[in-house]
């Protein structure tokens, strides 16, 4: 008898959701989508954490139903649960970038989505007019627009969590626009960030884009204007279940393409100097994150998670062996990314 499907409890507007829910598509891992708030998810069990997505399955005590949070260890988890389509190259050097590029998108690139959505006047109204709508399509008006004012103003003071503030703003948007186009570069030549197969790092790229390049209307019309590609690959990447994987189709860590250096290079001229800072500020209990990042002013609160994603990769990294360690040095060297490592 098969098992039950798993369930996500999520939404379209969560970029972490879509990053999951796009695993689970090409992995053929049987799974339904609850939409999280609605009527549908009242009878599922709910998370220590209220957090986007919650995968819900029988992997508590004894097989007991359980929802599970944090779409980069449910990533993991499911590689150990569910054989046969990884989303993880076995080559544990190449894996170590793809889990760099992972985290890259999740914690810095969610920056420019946080940023976009919730500073100019169109992407506010957008996202306030159609995030609440999603819950209950059949809601009352007057309930909806009184929800969606408290989540707009909810999301707006939060700006200066995620790190959008007006020292920051030209950072963040340059940052976005380089990602643009050295992505739209590379997938000229390779059909997914990891090769000829996509890796955790496509589905969070990905993740982030379904709003970046999609939803939000100032950043999906850079998009459209800088890399039409990539706003197309966008839509592909959403449902590959009917994608055959090669078992030689990922990068080999010996022939590295230029353009993939490229995005490690932009991931080390912005998050790995916001990763030190950070990590910096909460060792020594400040309240502000204050440094220089690609020439110019940061200044955000200090973020606990980002802590705990650097020290992931330095475990990821203690974790290979010497030969490996050198190799993966080897290819970070003069990336700036070599920085967290030392």
């Amino acid at each position: 008898m098969s098992a039950p499907p798993l369930t996500i409890a999520g939404a379209p507007g969560s970029p972490y959701s879509r990053k999951l829910r796009a695993v689970l598509r090409y992995r053929r891992i049987p799974h339904l989508w609850v939409q999280h708030g609605s009527d549908d998810a009242r009878h599922l069990p709910q998370p220590r954490v209220s957090l986007l997505p919650q995968l819900v399955g029988p992997s508590g005590p004894g097989g007991a139903l359980e929802a599970r949070i944090d779409s980069t260890p449910l990533i993991r988890a499911l590689e150990r649960e569910h054989p046969g389509r990884s989303v993880r190259p076995p080559d544990p050097v190449v894996a170590f970038v793809d889990s760099l590029l992972e985290d890259y998108a999740d914690e810095w690139l969610t920056k420019a989505m946080f940023h976009y959505r919730w500073v100019y006047a169109a992407d506010i109204a957008k996202a306030s007019a159609i995030l609440p709508r999603w819950r209950k399509t059949d809601q009352r008006e007057a309930e909806l627009r009184a929800f969606a004012e408290m989540v707009a103003k909810r999301q707006i003071d939060r700006l200066w969590v995620v790190g959008s503030n007006e020292t920051t703003r030209p950072l963040i948007e340059d940052s976005y626009r380089r990602l643009l186009q050295l992505l739209d570069a590379h997938l000229e030549r390779s059909r997914f960030a990891m090769g000829a197969r996509p890796g955790a790092s496509d589905f969070a790229l990905y993740g982030q884009l379904t709003q970046l390049a999609q939803f939000d209307p100032t950043p999906a019309a850079l998009a459209l204007e800088l890399a039409p590609r990539v706003v197309a690959w966008v839509d592909v990447v959403d449902d590959l279940s009917g994608l055959e994987p090669r078992e030689d189709g990922w990068l080999r860590r010996d022939a590295l393409p230029e353009t993939l250096r490229a995005l490690l290079v932009e991931a080390g001229r912005v998050y790995a100097p916001f990763l030190l800072a950070n990590a910096d500020a909460l060792a020594h209990a400040r309240e502000r994150v204050e440094c220089t990042i690609d020439g110019r002013s940061w200044v955000s609160k200090p973020f606990p998670y980002q802590g705990k994603c650097l020290d992931w990769l330095r475990e990821e990294r203690a974790a290979l062996s010497a030969d490996d360690r050198r190799a993966a040095d080897a290819l970070l060297a003069r990336t700036g990314l070599e920085a967290l490592f030392r």
